[in-house]
């Protein structure tokens, strides 16, 4: 079953809120976000990039790190009272306005 961003929000506020500690602030969050994007970063070289992994090291994935930047990108949602789904509508009516043109679309033939 598809969850909406919506149900994600839901779920992820459920398990935050179970502990007394809540979201962390948004300062904390960002940094949070940045060390998983650099752990992405690390998976995207070893599967396309020039440094294959060390025997050593743990065999993460693409997917879980794009998981993990999710679940903190709702939680910086969640803390600050942001719908994703009406954030997402903005910025798809961004692209869709102002870089309607930007990139050569393909032949609809």
């Amino acid at each position: 079953m598809e969850k909406s961003l919506a149900e994600m929000q839901r779920e992820v506020d459920q398990y935050i809120s179970q502990f007394k500690e809540g979201y962390f602030s948004p300062l904390s969050m960002l940094a949070r976000m940045s060390e998983e994007v650099g752990e992405l970063a690390r998976e995207v070289n070893h599967s396309f990039g020039e440094k294959p992994k060390k025997a050593s090291e743990e065999d993460n994935s693409i997917e879980l790190e794009l998981g993990d930047i999710l679940f903190i990108t709702i939680c910086f949602a969640n803390s600050l009272g942001i719908n994703l789904a009406e954030a997402h509508d903005k910025v798809m009516h961004k692209f869709n306005t102002r870089d309607a043109n930007r990139w050569t679309k393909k032949d609809t033939e």
